[in-house]
């Protein structure tokens, strides 16, 4: 950096804290006979100040745990929250294809369609409805992608009330209260108040 600022201080001393803060946690995994991909997407429309461009965001677990989050800003700008939620579901299917060919490979084959799941019934019914209409005609043909692996029974979009959604988190400040549960969804716990872990 050129020219220091005194807000580019504050936000590292904020990074400082926040690791500070969270030296203790982590994922927890624990045993389970569930090891079934289940997945989590969402989005937040037109929330970047500067191009009005939407957030994605996605995370999958396997078992008890995250194993996989990302999120990041959209390349276009959605003009709807349904076409950003889309566009977010459409980029966590990718994500889910390549994992399960990853546990395939690990002789984890994956039974059944992946659950993805999503707090918008617009998108949920976009994907399965083939026909473009004035809601879709003018998102990118490669963002369809999504209706073939919904076809080909690959990934199954089902619905999830906002106050179960995970990815949530990784989209939007929210509550203490909110992120807590969230954070305890995605698997990660204070080690510290857990005791030791047997080896």
């Amino acid at each position: 950096m050129q020219n220091p600022s005194c807000h580019h201080f504050g936000a590292a001393k904020r990074i400082l804290r926040y690791i500070a803060g969270t030296i203790d946690y982590g994922i927890w995994y624990t045993h389970t006979s569930n090891f079934n991909l289940c997945g989590f997407t969402d989005s937040d429309w037109a929330s970047s100040s500067d191009d009005r461009k939407s957030i994605s965001a996605s995370v999958f677990s396997l078992g008890s745990g995250a194993v996989t989050w990302s999120s990041k800003k959209q390349a276009t700008t959605a003009l709807s929250s349904s076409e950003a939620e889309y566009v977010a579901a459409t980029s966590a299917a990718c994500q889910a294809i390549w994992f399960r060919r990853i546990l395939a490979e690990l002789h984890q084959r994956q039974e059944g369609a992946t659950e993805i799941f999503c707090d918008n019934k617009s998108t949920i019914a976009m994907t399965k409805n083939p026909v473009f209409h004035g809601r879709t005609k003018h998102i990118d043909i490669r963002l369809h992608f999504i209706r073939d692996l919904v076809a080909n029974n690959e990934i199954q979009l089902k619905y999830c009330s906002t106050h179960e959604q995970v990815a949530d988190i990784l989209t939007k400040s929210l509550s203490r209260e909110k992120f807590t549960y969230f954070r305890s969804r995605l698997g990660v716990c204070n080690f510290e108040l857990r005791g030791c872990v047997e080896k």
